[in-house]
């Protein structure tokens, strides 16, 4: 039970925002912890029967290794690309090991495909077709039966992938996994030889069309030969492509220097004609001659002259002289120009015959002497044409030959590298059923704890107090067991428990409870506590007489007072309901002193006789000045009334008392009764 709200002066005032409590979940975990730990124990057991009762599974693995370079045939060629791996194609080759025909393959040499049983009868009543069409069906459920079983993957990024079986018995895993393995395997040969031949058929119809056109195009040179009256190919020697280049690169030499030459011979008539300036005469052209020299000379006679200009006219005798011997210079320049003109002329004569003669030769060696150029030209395109189809004919005869190779023959690209052993057990995986199983459970359980707090109409924790009615928890009294109240004198009662265990959980509760209603006023604490609650049974009556009793055991002078008249629990409890009491003192003063009764240190006003008005009894002006009173000749005056719900008693004794404690029954009392049992505390008199 929870007991000690202290309502604000606006219950609806908006609450401040709270941090995420671990305790609030804890308790959360603790008031449901049997229902959490049934749930995942039942979840345990389902996991353990469905261990028990699930047919183990086992799985094989092979490991094969596709490796296109590893071994490649001298002269082949990329005629059989399609066959060639890469990164893309690893998809597709795993696509190939999971077709019906290759699965079809390892169910027929494995026996995969059981027959039903069938009568006599049914056999001869059954006609082919169907036969035929019950026959490919079982090979259907066969093959869908082995690819559910079937699991392949690559192995990291290499071009290594596994193909791994699970199936109920571990050697026929690894069976049918080696078989899938060797179909692989058999199905890239057969891949091969099909291409090679269809490789091979082709390039022997190609070899015709090539053998006809290389056939045209010698016929279309040799008589084109014959047209020109030149020799046919096969009367000449021909030179081979080494002796064609020699000579080919002497004809382009002895135009080079023919024309290296004509370009000096020009060079040189220009300078002689006046047309060039000495100075425009390269060296390479003046090496070998006189020329350098007498230019020099010329040089330095102009140089002398111009000196003697500078300080004596042209009449003087030394720049006469110097005139004179300048042109005696510019004429020896002159002179061995013409020299070196009729030289190099001579010489250009000569490499223009050298470089006819070549090119005679070349026309003679290659068989077009005596052509003009344009037929020249028409003959080298027919003979360039016939060696071009005769290097492709050779080049696919050669091809051919190698393909037809092939076809017997041909390197495997791929290879098993780890044939499959026995199965391990790889269904069902206990731990992880097991784990499973638990988490299930427990998300189960604490999912339906979850959903029976939300269905709860009781309060289950103090934040749920604090946050619907706005006022804090002075104390959670917690529930004594019952092997804890007993005792060699028999049962102890609960208000009594702490007289004879004083250090008990539920001593230090009703402890607190009577410090946190003394810290609601420190500098004034409340004297006149009034005990109620929403509706019977949620132990008022036991915390009045509780908060009561602690007190006198503090030393405290403590008058406890029965203000249910209607059901006087308090007064049953200390065997005083036969004793004049409360409605006594409010009717007839003079029985003040054989209304209240001690019991060990504690004072006691009982109900007192029996009222047809409770509620005008209590409210009279005689119920004000008895409070008065007794909260002068006491330190604590306790008061024990009616559940708030029924009856409107409680709200009267409210008016009277200094704080009013309000005691709830955890996960039982409503709500909604105790937030507006609370508002109608709190409208006529601020609850404490």
């Amino acid at each position: 039970m929870n007991v000690g709200f202290k309502s604000p002066v606006r219950l609806d005032a908006e609450l401040a925002e709270r941090s995420i409590d671990l305790r609030t979940y804890l308790n959360f975990v603790w008031r449901h912890w049997m229902f959490i730990g049934a749930a995942a124990a039942l979840a345990l057991l389902v996991g353990i029967i469905y261990l028990a009762r699930a047919t183990p599974m086992y799985t094989a693995m092979a490991e094969i290794l596709l490796d296109p370079q590893r071994q490649k045939i001298q002269g082949s060629d990329p005629a059989l690309s399609e066959l060639q791996y890469d990164w893309a194609s690893m998809e597709s080759q795993l696509t190939i090991i999971k077709s019906d025909p290759l699965l079809q393959r390892v169910i027929t040499k494995e026996r995969l495909v059981l027959s039903p049983p069938t009568t006599e009868k049914e056999q001869q009543g059954a006609s082919d077709e169907d036969r035929k069409s019950a026959e490919a069906q079982r090979i259907q459920a066969a093959v869908n039966r082995l690819r559910g079983a079937l699991k392949v993957g690559r192995v990291g990024n290499s071009t290594a992938f596994d193909i791994s079986i699970t199936w109920d018995d571990p050697v026929r895993a690894a069976q049918l996994a080696n078989a899938i393995a060797d179909a692989y395997m058999v199905d890239q040969l057969d891949a091969r030889f099909e291409a090679a031949k269809r490789a091979s058929a082709w390039l022997s119809d190609r070899l015709v069309d090539l053998r006809r056109q290389l056939r045209d195009s010698e016929d279309a040179v040799d008589k084109f030969r014959k047209d020109h009256g030149l020799a046919p190919t096969t009367s000449n020697v021909k030179l081979n492509d080494q002796q064609l280049t020699e000579l080919n690169g002497k004809l382009l030499a002895a135009r080079s220097e023919m024309a290296e030459k004509k370009a000096r011979v020009d060079f040189l008539d220009d300078f002689v004609a006046g047309k060039k300036a000495l100075d425009a005469l390269p060296d390479s052209l003046l090496s070998g001659s006189a020329i350098p020299g007498l230019r020099l000379k010329l040089n330095e006679i102009s140089q002398r002259e111009a000196d003697l200009l500078s300080r004596y006219s042209s009449g003087y005798p030394a720049v006469v002289n110097l005139a004179a011997e300048k042109r005696d210079v510019v004429r020896s320049i002159g002179a061995e120009a013409q020299r070196m003109a009729q030289t190099i002329r001579s010489e250009y004569t000569l490499a223009k015959a050298h470089a006819s003669a070549m090119e005679q030769a070349m026309r003679e060696a290659t068989g077009q002497g005596g052509l003009d150029s344009e037929a020249g030209i028409h003959l080298r395109e027919l003979e360039r044409s016939a060696a071009v189809n005769k290097s492709l004919f050779e080049d696919f005869l050669q091809k051919a030959k190698i393909t037809g190779e092939q076809s017997t023959f041909q390197a495997r690209d791929a290879r098993i590298v780890m044939p499959a052993q026995d199965g391990w057990q790889s269904f069902p995986d206990s731990r992880r059923v097991l784990m499973t199983a638990l988490m299930v459970g427990l998300g189960l359980g604490i999912g339906g704890a979850f959903l029976i707090e939300m269905l709860n109409h009781g309060f289950t924790n103090p934040r749920q107090v604090e946050d619907l009615l706005g006022v804090p928890v002075l104390a959670s009294v917690p529930r004594i067991e019952g092997s804890k109240k007993e005792r060699k004198g028999g049962i102890l009662s609960i208000p009594l428990y702490q007289v004879e265990d004083r250090l008990s959980p539920f001593s230090e509760t009703i402890r607190m409870l009577r410090s946190g209603i003394h810290m609601l006023d420190v500098d004034q604490p409340p004297k006149v506590i009034h005990i109620t609650s929403a509706r019977p049974g949620e132990g008022k009556t036991t915390i009045a007489m509780s908060l009561a009793i602690s007190a006198a055991l503090g030393g405290l002078k403590v008058v406890l007072i029965d203000a249910d008249l209607r059901h006087p629990s308090t007064s049953r409890f200390f065997k005083l309901e036969r004793e004049k009491g409360l409605v006594d003192l409010l009717t007839n003063i003079a029985v003040t002193d054989e209304s209240m009764f001690g019991k060990d240190g504690l004072m006691v006003i009982p109900a007192g006789s029996k009222t047809l008005n409770p509620s005008d009894v209590l409210g009279s002006e005689r119920m004000k000045l008895l409070v008065t009173h007794l909260k002068e000749q006491f330190d604590y005056v306790v008061m024990d009334s009616p559940p708030i719900g029924p009856v409107l008693d409680s709200i009267i004794i409210g008016n009277l008392a200094d704080k009013s404690v309000f005691v709830v029954e955890w996960a039982s009392t409503p709500r909604d009764l105790v937030e507006t049992c609370v508002k109608k505390m709190s409208a006529q008199r601020r609850v404490g």
